[in-house]
């Protein structure tokens, strides 16, 4: 698995104060997708065993407070990813079991295949569906387009 840009402290992609990692990767290929250069799952860097401690420690950075992770892309769910998202979620739960995990994808709930359901165990919110620029609103929270949606699996 590679990732593409690491923010320890973020903002923007989720409620609260987070750590947000965006991996390479994704075959979906949405027209109007503001994360384009994302596509490539050979771009970017590595995700090593150290960034994953790094994200780990940063997790426990007092302005994360109870917030927690988000992951997105490319896309997380994307197969190269699996096994590294997984690992990751894991070992989040494990050692932050109060923090959140959001995770961004195109694929939706119903279509996906069991390995990638099974991360699904660790996800509190899911945003899921491809972008479709026919049905772009820059009105809605945490994401692109209405046919996308914001589920709570925890």
């Amino acid at each position: 698995m590679n990732y593409l840009q690491y923010y320890p402290v973020d903002v923007v992609n989720g409620v609260g104060t987070r750590c947000t990692l965006f991996v390479s990767g994704c075959e979906h290929f949405c027209k109007g997708c503001h994360n384009a250069s994302s596509w490539d799952a050979a771009g970017g860097q590595p995700f090593t065993a150290e960034m994953e401690d790094q994200i780990i420690k940063d997790l426990g950075d007092t302005r994360i407070h109870r917030d927690g992770l988000s992951l997105s892309g490319g896309d997380p769910l994307f197969p190269d990813n699996i096994d590294g998202i997984l690992k990751l979620v894991k070992r989040v739960k494990a050692e932050y079991p109060d923090k959140d995990i959001w995770l961004w994808t195109g694929y939706t709930l119903e279509t996906m295949t069991d390995r990638q359901r099974e991360l699904m165990d660790y996800v509190d919110v899911l945003i899921d569906g491809k972008f479709e620029l026919d049905n772009r609103d820059l009105s809605l929270a945490w994401r692109g387009s209405s046919n996308q949606r914001v589920i709570h699996l925890k």
